[in-house]
């Protein structure tokens, strides 16, 4: 029982470091990598605070050293998924009442052991089996997942301070509460940090969830249930499965308790999933929640007024940074006939520079994509511009899988502004740039606003104000992050928060309160203090 109004702690970012040359930090992350790299984890899901095994397993292997097996990780069966269900209902009673304070603790712990003694932990998890180099992991491994926990708990402190006015005589207010079932969270390869996100913005707000991690992510998963443990996260309020994403799913949206979906993947899953449950709709309890993060095709528009330098830099960080596995990677850019030149000669000197390989070597700036899977998918549309006459590759373009799944940095210039690489997601490193006729700035903007169904980033570059505003207007609905003179990446949690719009998800905009709004079901009190006694109203005389 609450005996005051208590203030969280103020939310910082955690500041992100260096890694240099002899720090301590290089040295006992680097550490670690070899120690986690050279042993094996066996990874079981977690039901009810318990390890389940089930004898059945897949192997984890790094995608930069495909052949070296770092451990397996366990997959469900049907049962395992229901069991999975139950015990999370059974947990929601208690969870669902315990005060929001203790909530809010267990997930300021949870920041504070990760801004400690599992920081090297995670960030090598991270390396090892998502191929992320030491300042990719320590940006998503480390900080903004310790920014998730910091900046939700204060979010939530602000929702329940959102209160309605209050006429003479009464009192209204608003309690905010978790939703009736329970919560799916699906979880992609790409962001350690999302992954603990979507079910711990859920639970933060009392729910209990149901989450299956990427299995291409499973030993950060691992790390990231270690941690909820040790900050005092209760048995079954959030339960960990892994195996056949169908046979899980179709189980989970089967329950009438299914009260919400919090998804970060494909569009085509999403898209899926949601006819899915408008089709179970029938069977729930409640109207379901969905809130999705998809897919992006994210631009770069240029205006002549810009600093060629500037704009080779940001292709350059927007598309290679995290091997081009994030939704918010540019993949495409317009850049007018008088600049090209110029920016085409920085692109060639940066990539000139650039070092592909293990995240082991701190001096790597791209690593391997995730899988095998993805690795075709890319070669096979670098392999088809080489001989297409309407696109011409200036950098890169290999490709090589028999050690690691690596696709060299490339950029493609394309003929035809509706070129396949134009408008088709990739997920890997990989930049296409049209470059139009200075006159036609304002037709170029239009070819950016329709060229994709996404509308998750989108980054213009110009120093005339006039410019400036036009394309912002004109891009309006084109990108539900926009970035004027920077690259369309990062979203620093408490200051941009993330999402799209269209084909990109539902633009619940995750490191804000208006996810977490997402995971309540409001109830207005009305209280009056003196009741009434004669049903006449002054009119009737």
């Amino acid at each position: 029982m609450a005996r005051g109004f208590f203030n969280v702690p103020t939310a910082v970012n955690e500041p992100v470091k260096g890694y240099a040359p002899g720090s301590p930090e290089r040295e006992e992350l680097l550490a670690t990598y070899k120690e986690m790299f050279n042993s094996n984890i066996d990874v079981p899901m977690h039901i009810n605070g318990e390890e389940v095994r089930t004898g059945n397993t897949k192997n984890i292997t790094p995608p930069h050293d495909h052949k070296h097996v770092v451990g397996q990780y366990h997959v469900a069966e049907k049962s395992h998924v229901d069991m999975a269900i139950s015990t999370a209902l059974a947990a929601r009673e208690a969870w669902s009442s315990v005060s929001w304070m203790e909530r809010a603790s267990i997930f300021l712990k949870a920041a504070e052991l990760l801004a400690g003694p599992y920081r090297a932990k995670m960030n090598a998890a991270t390396m090892i089996a998502q191929s992320k180099n030491v300042h990719q992991a320590e940006i998503d491994a480390a900080c903004e997942m310790i920014d998730f926990f910091r900046f939700n708990v204060q979010y939530m402190t602000d929702i329940f301070k959102d209160q309605p006015d209050s006429a003479p005589g009464i009192w209204n207010r608003v309690e905010y509460r978790p939703l009736e079932g329970f919560v799916y969270a699906i979880t992609p390869f790409n962001f350690t940090s999302i992954a603990a996100n979507l079910p711990a913005a859920a639970a933060l707000m009392g729910n209990v969830v149901v989450w299956k991690p990427s299995d291409h992510q499973a030993y950060s998963a691992q790390v990231i249930v270690d941690l909820f443990k040790e900050a005092g996260l209760p048995d079954g309020v959030i339960n960990v499965v892994y195996g056949d994403p169908v046979m899980v799913t179709d189980t989970v949206l089967a329950s009438p308790d299914f009260s919400g979906l919090h998804f970060t993947g494909s569009t085509h899953v999403f898209k899926h999933l949601w006819k899915q449950i408008g089709n179970n709709i029938n069977n729930y309890k409640t109207y379901p929640r969905i809130v999705g993060e998809t897919g992006g095709k994210d631009f770069i528009w240029v205006h002549n007024s810009s600093n060629p330098l500037q704009v080779a830099t940001a292709i350059t960080r927007g598309s290679f940074e995290f091997q081009g596995q994030k939704c918010s990677a540019a993949s495409r850019a317009y850049i007018p006939a008088s600049m090209w030149s110029a920016v085409k000669k920085h692109l060639i000197a940066q990539a000139s520079e650039i070092k592909m390989g293990s995240p082991e070597d701190p001096s790597n700036y791209v690593n391997a994509v995730i899988h095998e899977g993805s690795f075709d998918k890319i070669a096979s549309f670098l392999d088809a511009a080489k001989t297409d006459k309407d696109a011409e590759i200036i950098i890169g373009g290999g490709h090589d899988k028999s050690v690691g799944y690596f696709i060299e940095p490339t950029i493609i210039v394309a003929k035809n502004p509706k070129y396949t690489t134009m408008c088709t997601e990739l997920f890997g490193p990989v930049m296409t740039i049209y470059v139009y006729e200075d006159a036609e700035w304002e037709a170029s903007l239009k070819l950016v606003d329709e060229t994709s169904e996404y509308a998750l980033t989108g980054a213009i570059f110009s120093t005339d104000r006039y410019i400036v505003e036009k394309a912002s207007k004109a891009l309006e609905n084109a990108a539900g992050n926009f970035y004027i003179n920077d690259k369309p990446t990062g979203a620093v949690v408490g200051q941009q928060p993330f999402g799209g719009a269209r084909a990109s998800g539902t633009n619940d905009k995750a490191g804000s309160a208006q996810n977490l709004l997402r995971w309540t079901s409001v109830r207005l009190i009305k209280e009056t203090f003196v009741t009434p006694q004669d049903y006449k109203y002054p009119y009737l005389g």
